[in-house]
């Protein structure tokens, strides 16, 4: 989600508002636990060992850039108090689209259940057992049968609650859309938005999220070895 607070005032002019490696890992999640999703149901289990460390190395990178990315994708940035919340949720009534460029306070929860239902979703992977025991994750070896079941229900439920999540993401995204008039996907396509002021964010240098991509994929691969060198 994005946006939230008063209305818009005056002409609109065009400013940045998503860098490219906040929007790619976003799409890139998508597509991934689309994908993730299918290959299971499918029974091509290699293919959702190998989409879940990809998961796992985007969720790493979304985690490094909310620290030290630009300031729309950092955590400091976006994600604010219950009083806030609060206080935003209150001008979900009015039908104008909202200044704050951006998560808004409720959104900003929302991107944090995810990113943890993810981890949750990797973590419980790695160590979980299939019912005939023919596949598993790298690190079911450290486990007995049995835990490694109770991992693989963990995973199975964490999956239903992400499921929920993106259900509740699409509908913020069309409640947006129509009754607020906000186009929420395109910023998220383009990186730029119209808005009644320039936000004047500042963005990381892409050395960093070069830096960060090195770190997060050397992570991924760690995780596909089973944290084993």
């Amino acid at each position: 989600m994005a946006s939230g607070g008063a209305e818009i005032a005056g002409p609109a002019l065009r400013a940045r508002l998503w860098d490219a490696p906040t929007r790619l890992v976003h799409w890139a999640l998508v597509i991934l636990i689309g994908f993730a999703w299918w290959s299971a149901e499918a029974d091509h289990l290699q293919w959702h060992r190998w989409s879940g460390y990809a998961v796992a190395g985007l969720v790493a990178f979304r985690l490094i850039w909310g620290f030290v990315g630009s300031a729309n994708a950092r955590f400091a940035h976006f994600v604010k108090g219950p009083a806030a919340t609060l206080a935003y949720l209150r001008t979900l009534p009015k039908r104008a689209p909202a200044i704050t460029p951006g998560h808004n306070p409720l959104g900003a929860w929302s991107v944090l259940a995810i990113l943890a239902i993810l981890v949750i979703q990797v973590v419980t992977g790695l160590f979980a057992v299939d019912v005939d025991a023919f596949e598993a994750g790298p690190l079911s070896d450290r486990i007995d049968f049995d835990t490694g079941r109770l991992f693989a229900r963990w995973h199975h439920w964490s999956f239903t609650a992400l499921q929920v999540l993106v259900v509740l993401h699409l509908a913020a995204v069309a409640f947006y859309l129509v009754y607020k008039r906000d186009n929420l996907i395109g910023p998220m396509v383009t990186g730029w938005k119209k808005v009644a002021a320039d936000p004047r964010l500042v963005f990381a240098p892409l050395w960093r999220a070069a830096v960060a991509t090195l770190v997060a994929a050397g992570f991924a691969w760690w995780v596909s070895k089973g944290f084993r060198m």
